[in-house]
């Protein structure tokens, strides 16, 4: 089975396409991968995300990038993760929870996740910059606590060590990916992996 979405999000502020599939390597499809939201280093950040997590990504954004970047990068983030609660679709037999170390170079994150149609997120990534090319350092946690929102997941991002602030963003994106990778993988059971029988939001 093919775990995949389509996702359109247009406000007065973005317009968004995000194409997902959230297990092409495991279903040894070819990983494509094609993100253009107007802002290079969210890109970036994106394309680990999709490429270390075994998904293939295309999302295209057309965002009110003469204000800032504010609502590009929020907005962005909306429909990724609406697209992965969709592309997730039956948590029958799924893991449910996932946890992963990254490193890059002298940065090393971590990121747990649970797959439990409650949305919480808690990122403390430390960082100093103002800006990563031209993203606001400010919005890369606000980026992870979107995707959590309408994921439906619960999910906790450290960096645990680093000093530089590229390092330790990607270090956070990629351990992301890996955790993700392995909650969404299947245990071989049939069941809904909570002792209530059912997970809210899913």
């Amino acid at each position: 089975m093919v775990r995949s979405a389509q996702v359109e999000r247009n406000t007065g502020e973005t317009q968004i396409k995000v194409n997902l599939t959230i297990d092409a390597v495991f279903n040894k499809q070819k990983q494509v991968i094609d993100v253009h939201t107007g802002i290079g280093f969210l890109d970036h950040m994106y394309s680990a995300l999709a490429k270390h997590g075994g998904m293939s990504l295309e999302m295209h954004c057309k965002g009110d990038l003469w204000i800032d970047d504010h609502h590009t990068a929020e907005d962005s983030a909306l429909a990724l993760g609406t697209a992965f609660k969709q592309a997730l679709g039956d948590i029958k037999g799924i893991k449910r929870y996932g946890s992963a170390y990254a490193p890059l170079d002298e940065a090393l994150s971590r990121a747990v996740l649970d797959i439990s149609g409650r949305s919480y997120c808690v990122a403390e990534l430390d960082l100093k910059r103002e800006k990563i090319g031209d993203l606001s350092c400010e919005m890369i946690p606000h980026i992870f606590h979107s995707f959590a929102d309408t994921a439906a997941i619960t999910l906790h991002v450290d960096c645990l060590r680093g000093n530089n602030d590229h390092h330790r963003s990607e270090s956070a994106f990629k351990a992301l990916a890996l955790a993700i990778k392995d909650a969404i993988s299947y245990t071989g059971s049939n069941e809904i992996p909570s002792t209530k029988g059912v997970l809210a939001g899913y």
